[in-house]
């Protein structure tokens, strides 16, 4: 859950003023002072207020430490294309606030999602402010009721049994994987860290997960019998196989696809659409849904996901990744060594100060010929030094360059056309690198950068 970047101001609105819209960006923007805070009360009362939009239409509900974001917009693409009007919620967004929000596929334009805003700020109760995620939380689903979605595929913010988010019912719980991040709130062993993905699953609500740990796998099993919940476990109940010319074979319920592809590059992204898969063949079998091959292709075959081995540019090759932890840093090394080509690797690595750096460098650093180590403009990146002096087991080739362009230039500069630089570490990094290659940070009329 980010920290929003520096408003920029907007242009008034027909019926408003500048100094209305930044009062509202104003106004989010102090409730960061709340921090992060777990319950659900806060969240159930603005809603209750706003008449409980979110009961307003289907969702699922996607939990887990990585992959959350791809299996989302994996379901979201297929649900579209069976013609369904769908809404999508993210978080962390890269560059835009409106990122998080999305319908049909689309970015919300800034003044639906800041109306959306001014309806939430009418019902709250002083006495009980409620944090920033938890405004942004209510504000999708406000925003989804109003744009009369059949479908919303949303994402947990951090954990699941007290995030915002799990004021939904779903149709479908999905837990990618569980592993150790966030240790700081979640707990600091596998079976905590797994109780709190855990607390996503209702009364009766089909699981689909992909979660192999025998400690996290019992956690998902007694919190499903408890709940009388179905489950789905890939391995068990569904297979991916992948395939030797970038494509997979998925083997389901009902369906099977020998050879069947995604845009989205690694082999654990075979694994995310395989668990999408699942969780709409669970969610077909109660009668909500009925699944077309075709637009069930269609779907796979048209998802986007930016800065997950996101191509920004050839001859040498840039890609971008987000890998932030350990599980990341090891999807990210398998990708790199079995799903390109290349003559040398060349690292630009920003990562928070607060993550398992050394696992990460473990992962990848042996490698890279090179790595260049940067600082994002984000309170908790890593100085550059550090991260070169706890490099120093791993790889002998390495700079620090504090300005994330500037070794980005260095990269460039040391790279040969058939090399391969790839930049990760964050996905607060890679917003930041978006905007290096020249993403807009706003739409015209946005109050957020």
């Amino acid at each position: 859950m980010a920290r929003i970047r520096q408003p920029i101001r907007a242009p008034p609105q027909e019926g408003s003023s500048l100094d209305d819209y930044q009062q509202a960006v104003d106004y989010l923007l102090s409730l960061q002072k709340f921090g992060i805070k777990f319950g659900l009360n806060r969240t159930e009362n603005v809603l209750a207020r706003l008449g409980d939009p979110q009961n307003q239409y289907r969702c699922i509900h996607v939990a887990g430490t990585n992959g959350k974001g791809s299996t989302a917009a994996v379901l979201a693409s297929i649900l579209r294309r069976h013609g369904h009007r769908v809404g999508l919620y993210t978080s962390p967004h890269l560059v835009r606030f409106t990122e998080r929000f999305q319908v049909d596929g689309k970015e919300v334009e800034p003044e639906k999602i800041f109306s959306a805003f001014e309806d939430i700020r009418r019902v709250l109760d002083p006495r009980e402010p409620p944090t920033f995620f938890e405004a942004v939380t209510a504000m999708a689903f406000h925003y989804f009721a109003q744009e009369h979605v059949e479908w919303a595929v949303v994402e947990t913010g951090m954990g699941g049994r007290l995030d915002a988010t799990n004021t939904i019912r779903p149709e479908a719980a999905v837990i990618t994987n569980v592993s150790f991040d966030h240790q700081e709130y979640l707990g600091r062993t596998l079976s905590a860290i797994a109780r709190e993905k855990a607390g996503i699953i209702k009364p009766g609500v089909p699981v689909v997960t992909a979660a192999r740990q025998p400690v996290v796998q019992s956690v998902i099993k007694a919190t499903c019998l408890r709940n009388d919940s179905p489950l789905y476990r890939l391995g068990t109940h569904f297979r991916v196989r992948r395939n030797g010319n970038g494509s997979f074979g998925y083997y389901g319920l009902r369906f099977h696809w020998s050879h069947i592809k995604t845009p989205l590059k690694g082999d654990h992204q075979f694994v995310n659409a395989g668990l999408a898969l699942a969780a709409l063949e669970v969610i077909e079998r109660s009668g909500a849904l009925i699944l077309n091959p075709v637009a069930v292709e269609e779907g796979l075959s048209q998802v986007r996901w930016p800065a997950r081995m996101e191509t920004l540019e050839e001859r040498p090759l840039v890609i971008l990744d987000g890998a932030h932890n350990p599980p990341g840093a090891e999807c990210l090394r398998s990708a790199l060594l079995h799903n390109f080509t290349y003559d040398k690797l060349h690292l630009v690595l920003g990562i928070m100060g607060d993550k398992d750096i050394r696992g990460i460098f473990r992962r990848l650093l042996p490698l890279a010929e090179t790595a260049i180590f940067t600082k994002p403009r984000y309170g908790r990146a890593a100085d550059p030094e550090l991260l070169r002096r706890l490099a120093r087991p791993y790889i002998q080739k390495m700079y620090a360059v504090p300005d994330p362009a500037a070794a980005i230039g260095q990269a460039k500069a040391l790279a040969g056309p058939d090399d391969l630089i790839c930049i990760t570490g964050s996905l607060y990094f890679a917003g930041e690198v978006k905007e290096i290659y020249g993403e807009p940070q706003a739409f015209p009329g946005c109050v957020f950068g």
